[in-house]
């Protein structure tokens, strides 16, 4: 596809000419070159014949104005001069041109400098097309991917994470936590009654119930370093980096509060016959050479003491201070 801008039309019936009996050429014509580059956007042309003396536009200018459309800018153009002038031809490959011919040259040879161009043009097309389809396959690669990953750190349930990733997570929070000297706090969280829940109502009502406190800890576990996971079965965990004692009990009675607030029917008969939790927490600094055992064996204490002393509520445990 070639695109002649000239002022002189015998200029353009003699390219035309030269170019009628080229099979794969199509040859457009612009008189105006004014309508250069709108034509050119229009047409899509792959290589640009360009006259440098128009009236009322410089050849050179109108080069530059090429580069910098977007719609133009990686079209390859050759100049046509009258001149063969080593400083005009610098000027325009300095402008943007990619070739330079005396008009009006050989027929032969501005066939072969236009398919040379062109096929150079269709080949960068190609490569960026190639590119474009490279980069969106990897884009859907990494989506997948993504989701894919989702899927392995998610619990199939509840879709809170799940134990394997909760592990990770969880030692990889405590190892920086001993760096850096800061606190970390973990609830352990049991739905009350569950096994005589299930086997009242059955599993699906069980699933239902869990899905219920899956919701109240992601509706309660805002913070981006917040990590809630369905430990196993009817038991829960939160792990709260960063996070005071009295911080992590603000988070724990909320999810508590929002169970009970659902007001879920349960046949056990105590605390007015609704599903409710107990939960166990714990906080800590880590110390060096400690293992991440000990703020789960805390927190699991602490939920043993909320069990032992009625259910529905939060019991905190603190580091056991060392005896003489």
């Amino acid at each position: 596809m070639v695109l002649l801008v000239d002022d002189q039309a015998m200029i353009g019936e003699a390219v035309r000419r030269s170019l009628a009996e080229q099979e794969n050429i199509d040859f457009h014509y612009c008189a105006d070159p004014h309508q250069a580059i709108a034509q050119a956007i229009q047409i899509k042309p792959t290589v640009i014949l360009q006259d440098l003396i128009m009236p009322g536009v410089d050849g050179l200018t109108l080069v530059g104005e090429y580069r910098a459309n977007p719609g133009t800018r990686d079209i390859p153009i050759i100049v046509l001069s009258t001149k063969d002038d080593p400083g005009v031809k610098s000027a325009a490959f300095a402008a943007g041109a990619n070739d330079y011919l005396v008009k009006l040259p050989d027929a032969i040879e501005l066939i072969a400098r236009i398919r040379y161009h062109s096929r150079s043009y269709l080949t960068l097309l190609q490569r960026d097309e190639a590119y474009r389809a490279l980069r969106e396959s990897q884009q859907r690669l990494m989506e997948t991917n993504l989701v894919l990953q989702r899927l392995m750190n998610a619990d199939g349930l509840t879709g809170l994470s799940n134990r394997r990733h909760f592990d990770e997570y969880f030692d990889m929070e405590w190892l920086r936590a001993q760096r850096e000297q800061s606190l970390m706090s973990l609830l352990f969280i049991d739905v009350d009654y569950f096994k005589s829940y299930n086997d009242e109502l059955g599993h699906l009502a069980g699933d239902e119930l869990l899905r219920h406190v899956a919701a109240a800890m992601r509706e309660h576990c805002t913070r981006p370093a917040d990590i809630a996971a369905r430990y196993g079965g009817d038991e829960f965990v939160v792990l709260l980096p960063g996070t005071a004692a009295a911080g992590a009990r603000v988070v724990a009675e909320k999810i508590r509060g929002a169970i009970l607030a659902r007001r879920i029917p349960h046949s056990t008969p105590s605390h007015g016959s609704v599903a409710t939790l107990s939960i166990g927490g714990a906080t800590l600094t880590p110390q060096q050479g400690e293992s991440s055992k000990l703020l789960l064996q805390l927190a699991d204490q602490g939920l043993y003491c909320a069990k032992n002393q009625g259910r529905n509520q939060v019991k905190t445990l603190e580091r056991p201070t060392p005896t003489d």
